[in-house]
């Protein structure tokens, strides 16, 4: 990690104080019961009757319409955009304003500073701010998953004429060339972070000793490697299949090599704003998650991919866009295929719901890479981040199954298996870490 990077971090902040109660609504029907799924139960042996009566009381009004929804151009910010453009925003008595930004930098403070009420961002961004890591400490909340799998890492065309076609190959060279090389990530305890150094890791590459590591905003990458400032970087579409329509690089790997069905982006808020409105908060995530499900039809992508493309939004070519989140997938050196691992955003809720375990997982990968100093009380951070029993409102009410398990196994590129049981041994049981 480079020195710039190193500057952006601060100690883990003591633990944060219990969050206020949201209202005393909300905290009679979804948190008298413990845990989140005693409280989906509580909203279940609430006859529809009642709560239909409050509705027309007017109790489950949203305390605000006009809601500030920050972005960054990538095309899975396209559920705040089609949620806005389309009028599923409008069926629950909100208005979405989407706000383009320029950086995760500015996305985190403008979240903090409550400059935005809400923002498509980084699962490891909020994680971060929640421990005071990446940023200035406070209660952070999301309240859903927005996509998994869609992003990728790109190395510069210099690298293939050097026989770089993989991990192992990448690994050679930098064994044997004597001189430092770069690699860009969008932000220091985010996503496409973890999946750069768990990927250069599993090849025996220490991202932290081996490489030097700098963060540029998503919609800057394919510039920075234009006049050559990085080796490679790791990013959301559509800045990978960019770099190959622009001929100044390749895909070595996508995320879900990495990870199949991995958490991406994420709904995410303070804990003060759902504190405050509480029934935003629920009609803005029954918002979105309609978006997801209307995206995740095959039939609608052309169209949204037409949508997001435009200037306001994601500013790249439609095609760029259109390819790969259809599933089409090209390599740039050789290789076509269609990929059924693809950027999913519904998946029949399988999407959506707020796992604790996928929360946790960035926690340990921020231990592993030395963010966190110690190890914090991986599953209390994640409860009290995950918002499942909100998340858990809103699909119901749309009609979506809710797992019945907050956690779930997977199996990542190295054949280790994470599901959350013991994280605190996963974390400290990689060979290569900070």
């Amino acid at each position: 990690m480079s020195s710039s990077d190193k500057k952006d971090l601060v100690q883990p902040a003591t633990p944060p104080q219990p969050e206020s109660v949201d209202s005393q609504r909300r905290h009679f029907f979804m948190h008298t019961m413990a845990g989140a799924f005693g409280a989906a139960a509580m909203m279940n042996m609430v006859p529809s009757a009642i709560r239909s009566q409050a509705w027309a009381a007017g109790s489950d009004a949203p305390e605000i319409t006009e809601v500030k929804v920050g972005f960054i151009p990538l095309t899975d910010c396209a559920p705040i955009v089609v949620a806005a453009q389309m009028g599923f925003d409008k069926k629950y008595g909100i208005k979405i304003v989407p706000s383009k930004e320029a950086s995760w930098a500015g996305v985190r403070d403008k979240l903090v500073n409550g400059e935005l009420h809400a923002a498509h961002v980084l699962y490891g961004l909020i994680y971060g701010v929640q421990l005071g890591i990446g940023g200035q400490q406070k209660d952070m909340n999301i309240l859903m998953t927005l996509n998994h799998n869609g992003q990728g890492i790109t190395l510069a065309n210099q690298l293939k004429e050097k026989g770089v076609t993989s991990g192992g190959t990448l690994k050679r060279l930098l064994d044997n060339e004597n001189r430092d090389f770069t690699f860009a990530q969008t932000f220091p305890t985010g996503t496409h972070a973890m999946w750069l150094y768990y990927w250069l890791a599993n090849y025996g590459i220490n991202p932290v000793k081996d490489v030097k590591t700098i963060v540029v905003p998503p919609p800057q990458m394919v510039a920075n490697m234009r006049i050559g400032n990085m080796d490679g970087y790791c990013v959301g579409e559509p800045w990978n299949a960019r770099a190959i329509y622009d001929k100044i690089g390749y895909t070595v790997a996508t995320s879900q090599d990495i990870w199949t069905d991995h958490p991406e982006k994420v709904l995410g808020t303070s804990a003060d704003f759902i504190a405050k409105n509480p029934n935003t908060a629920l009609a803005l995530t029954k918002a979105i998650l309609e978006a997801c499900r209307y995206i995740d039809a095959t039939k609608n992508r052309p169209e949204v991919a037409k949508l997001i493309a435009g200037k306001a939004y994601v500013n790249a070519p439609e095609e760029v866009i259109e390819g790969r989140f259809l599933g089409h997938y090209d390599n740039g050196i050789g290789k076509k295929w269609e990929d059924p691992n693809y950027m999913k955003f519904f998946n029949d809720g399988k999407v959506n719901f707020p796992y604790l375990s996928d929360g946790m997982w960035f926690l340990t990968q921020h231990k592993r890479w030395g963010l966190l100093k110690s190890d914090p009380d991986y599953l209390a951070v994640a409860k009290k981040v995950n918002r499942i029993d909100i998340y858990t409102e809103a699909a119901k009410a749309l009609g979506i199954s809710v797992p019945a398990d907050p956690m779930r196994s997977s199996k990542l590129i190295d054949g280790v298996v994470w599901d959350g049981k013991d994280p605190k041994a996963y974390a400290n049981s990689f060979k290569v870490k900070a």
